[in-house]
C-alpha cells in the first residue's frame, strides 16, 4: 500500500508542475482552446489523485494501527527482508534457502543470517561465500528493523535492531496485550488426546497424552485457529460383553434401578476373571456383544449406565487438571466402518489373509486388519473412519494424534492407507502423530505404585495437593495467604508443577516423574516460574502502581533501552511469536518452557542491574519509580501469564 502512495504522490506533482506549465502558457496565448481543454481535464484527473491520495493515507494509517496491535515475529520479519534481497542478488537461483538465526554472542548482534555459505554451493561458477555475503547486505533496503549489517568470518551476517523499533513493539504490547501475528489462513485443527478406556480408570499413562494435547490445543487456540477437541475413548468392543453380561447377573434389576457401581475398576477384573475362567459366562459375554451391535435397547441401556460411570471418574481428572474436552468415541464410528471397508474392497485394495480382510499401504509393514475372521471390526478399522469423518466431514486442515511412541508404527501405516485411497494430499492437509515416551518412577522402570500396580491418575494428583500444601506451609506462605489464597495457591503449584515436569521434557524422550524435582523452586521447574511471577507482578504493588496508571505511562512513555539489561530483556520479551511459530512446526512444548525460564532469568538479571523502584534506606517508603522500567516488568509478566496460559498452568496473585 505504501508502494502504491509513493505512484500517486509522484503523479499528483507532476501533474501540480504541468498545471503551471499550461496555465503559464494560457495566459500568453488564451486562444489556445486546446490548451484550455487539456488544462481543464488535467484539473479534472488532479482531483481524482487527489482524493485516491487522501483515501489511500487514511487506508494505510488504519493498516498501520492495526498492525500495531500485534506482536511482530521478527525472525520472520527478517527472513523476508533477507529473502527479497537474496532473490534480487541471485534471480538465477530456484527458492534459494535463507537461514536467519538468533544471534548466539549478543556482542556481535541481535540476529545472524547463514545463507552465504550455502549460496556458494548451488552457484554454477565458484564464489566466495564472504563475497555473497557482502552482496546480499548491499542490495538492503532501508527499513524500520534493522540498524546496521556486518560481514563477519567466512560470510556471517551479522544483523543489529533498531532499538527504537523494539521499544514500539514493546508500547504496542503494553497497550494492545499479547495479541499473536495476524493468520494468513484460519485452519481446522483436529486434536486428538486422552483417549481412556471406559470401565477402566485413568492412570499414569494418560497423563502425557492429556496434558500435551490440551497444551497443543491451546496453542492453536491462541494462534487464532478452530480447534477441535477430540476425546476418542475406548467405548465399544468386546470387553462391553463380559461387562454387561456381569452387571445383568449383579444387578438384574438395572433397567429401572440405578446400579451402584462405586468401583468400576474392581467391577471390570471381576469380570474379567470370570471371562478367562467360566466358559458359560464367556458365551453369555459373546452373545452380549451381539445383542450390543444389533443395537438392542436393554444392551444400549446397559452400556450408557458403565459409560456414564466412567465419565464421571474421567470428569474429576480433567477438573483438576482444567482440561476441555469432546467425547466422540469408537462408538460414534461404527456405522461409518462399513462404509470404509467397502471404499477399499471397491478400489481393489484388500486383500483376504488367513480369513481376515487386509489392507497393505506399505509393502514392508505390518497390514492393517480392517475386518477380523469372525467379521467383526477392529481398531484400524475404527481409526481409519475416525481419520476419514475427521478429513471428509469435518474439513479439517491440521490433524493430530497425541498418543504414546508405542503406536507410531500403526499411525504411520494409517495414514499411508488413507493417502494411498486419495482421502488427502500431505501437501494440502497436515496429518500428524504426536508420539511420547513413557513415565518413569526413580528408579527408572516404568511408574507404578509399590505393590507393581500402574498409578491411578487422581492418587496422583492428589499427592501433588498434599505435598504442595507442605511446601507452602514450609515458607510460612499459610501465615500470610488467606484461606482462599492458600487454596488457590495450592492448586496452581500442584498441578502446575505436574504439567510442567511433562512439557518440559522433550516429548519424544521417557522422563522420570520426582515430586521432589518438580516442586523445587530453584532451577526451570514451575515453582520457580511461578515464585518469579508473582515477583514480577507484586513490584506495581510495591510502587503503588495500579493497572490504570501503567496503561496511561504505556501510551505515553517511550520503553527506554540504554541499558545492555534492558536491551537484553526487551528482545527476550518480543521473540515470544518466534517459539510459537516453531512450536506450531514441531510440536515440542520443551521450547515453551525454554524460554519461559530464560524469560523468568533474563528477568532476574535485569532487575539486579536496573532500579525500578528506589526506597528510602530508612523509611523505606518509596521516592523514586522509574515507569520506563515498569513497563518492562509488565511485559514481562504479561508474556509469562500468555505462556502459563499456553502450558495449561493456572497463576495467582500471590504465594
Amino acid at each position: 500500500m505504501a508502494d502504491k502512495i509513493s505512484e500517486y504522490t509522484i503523479r499528483f506533482q507532476e501533474q501540480e508542475r504541468e498545471i503551471l506549465s499550461l496555465s503559464a502558457e494560457i495566459q500568453e496565448c488564451l486562444s489556445r482552446e486546446a490548451s484550455l481543454s487539456l488544462l481543464d481535464e488535467l484539473k479534472e484527473e488532479n482531483a481524482r489523485l487527489k482524493y485516491r491520495l487522501k483515501i489511500l493515507k487514511r487506508s494505510l494509517q488504519e493498516e498501520e494501527k492495526r498492525s500495531n496491535m500485534f506482536m511482530v515475529n521478527i525472525n520472520q520479519r527478517l527472513v523476508e527482508i533477507f529473502g527479497k534481497a537474496i532473490r534480487a542478488a541471485y534471480p538465477e537461483l530456484d527458492n534459494p534457502p535463507v537461514s536467519v538465526t538468533l544471534n548466539q554472542q549478543a556482542r556481535f548482534g541481535d540476529y545472524q543470517c547463514n545463507s552465504a555459505m550455502a549460496l556458494a554451493k548451488m552457484l554454477e561458477t565458484r564464489a566466495n561465500p564472504r563475497e555473497i555475503a557482502e552482496r546480499i547486505v548491499q542490495i538492503i533496503p532501508e527499513n524500520e528493523l534493522i540498524q546496521e549489517t556486518e560481514v563477519a568470518g567466512q560470510g556471517f551476517i551479522n544483523i543489529h535492531l533498531k532499538r527504537a523499533f523494539v521499544s514500539k513493539l514493546l508500547s504496542g504490547l503494553l497497550v494492545n496485550g499479547v495479541q499473536p501475528p495476524p493468520l494468513a489462513f484460519r485452519k481446522k485443527v483436529v486434536v486428538d488426546f486422552s483417549s481412556p478406556n471406559i470401565a477402566k480408570e485413568m492412570h499414569v499413562g494418560h497423563l502425557r497424552s492429556t496434558i500435551i494435547g490440551d497444551s497443543v490445543c491451546r496453542l492453536f487456540e491462541f494462534l487464532g485457529h478452530e480447534v477441535l477437541r477430540l476425546n476418542h475413548v475406548g467405548d465399544w468392543g468386546t470387553q462391553f460383553g463380559m461387562l454387561i453380561a456381569h452387571l445383568q447377573d449383579n444387578f438384574p434389576n438395572y433397567l429401572s434401578v440405578s446400579p451402584d457401581i462405586g468401583d468400576l475398576q474392581a467391577f471390570y477384573k471381576e469380570s474379567k476373571k470370570r471371562f478367562d475362567e467360566d466358559e458359560d459366562f464367556k458365551k453369555k459375554a459373546y452373545q452380549c456383544v451381539v445383542d450390543l451391535q444389533s443395537r438392542k435397547d436393554d444392551l444400549i441401556k446397559a452400556w450408557n449406565l458403565i459409560c456414564d460411570v466412567s465419565r464421571r471418574e474421567f470428569q474429576k481428572v480433567y477438573a483438576c487438571l482444567d482440561i476441555r474436552l469432546i467425547e466422540r468415541g469408537e462408538s460414534f464410528y461404527q456405522d461409518l466402518m462399513t462404509d470404509v471397508v467397502k471404499e477399499f474392497e471397491d478400489r481393489g485394495l484388500v486383500e483376504v489373509d488367513a480369513g481376515r480382510k487386509v489392507v497393505k499401504p506399505l509393502a514392508d509393514m505390518i497390514p492393517l486388519t480392517v475386518v477380523k475372521t469372525d467379521g467383526g471390526y477392529t481398531y484400524d478399522t475404527s481409526d481409519l473412519a475416525a481419520l476419514k469423518h475427521r478429513i471428509c466431514e469435518e474439513k479439517a486442515d491440521i490433524i493430530i494424534y497425541v498418543t504414546d511412541s508405542g503406536q507410531a508404527l500403526h499411525f504411520q501405516v494409517e495414514f499411508a492407507a488413507a493417502q494411498m485411497i486419495g482421502w488427502y494430499d500431505p501437501k494440502v492437509t497436515r496429518v500428524e502423530h504426536a508420539g511420547f515416551g513413557v513415565v518413569l518412577g526413580e528408579d527408572g522402570k516404568k511408574f507404578k505404585t509399590r505393590s507393581g500396580e500402574t498409578v491411578r491418575l487422581m492418587d496422583l494428583l492428589e499427592e501433588g495437593l498434599k505435598r504442595s500444601m507442605d511446601k507452602l506451609k514450609g515458607k510460612g506462605q499459610d501465615k500470610v495467604l488467606t484461606d482462599d489464597e492458600l487454596h488457590k495457591a495450592q492448586r496452581a503449584v500442584a498441578f502446575g508443577c505436574i504439567k510442567y515436569a511433562d512439557l518440559s521434557q522433550n516429548r519424544v524422550s521417557d522422563y522420570v516423574f520426582s515430586f521432589e524435582r518438580m516442586l523445587d523452586d530453584r532451577g526451570n521447574t514451575a515453582a520457580y516460574l511461578l515464585y518469579a511471577f508473582v515477583r514480577i507482578r507484586s513490584i506495581a504493588r510495591l510502587a503503588g502502581l495500579n493497572e490504570a496508571t501503567l496503561r496511561k505511562a504505556a501510551e505515553t512513555t517511550e520503553v527506554q533501552l540504554d541499558h545492555d539489561k534492558e536491551w537484553k530483556l526487551g528482545k527476550c520479551i518480543l521473540r515470544f511469536p518466534e517459539v510459537l511459530h516453531k512450536i506450531v512446526e514441531d510440536l515440542l512444548l520443551h521450547t515453551l518452557c525454554e524460554y519461559m525460564y530464560e524469560l523468568a532469568t533474563t528477568f532476574t538479571e535485569f532487575y539486579d542491574k536496573c532500579y525500578c523502584v528506589e526506597k528510602d534506606r530508612e523509611t523505606r517508603e518509596v521516592v523514586k519509580v522509574n515507569i520506563s522500567r515498569m513497563l518492562l516488568c509488565e511485559a514481562t509478566a504479561a508474556v509469562m501469564a500468555k505462556g502459563f496460559h499456553i502450558l495449561g498452568i493456572n497463576t495467582v496473585d500471590k504465594m
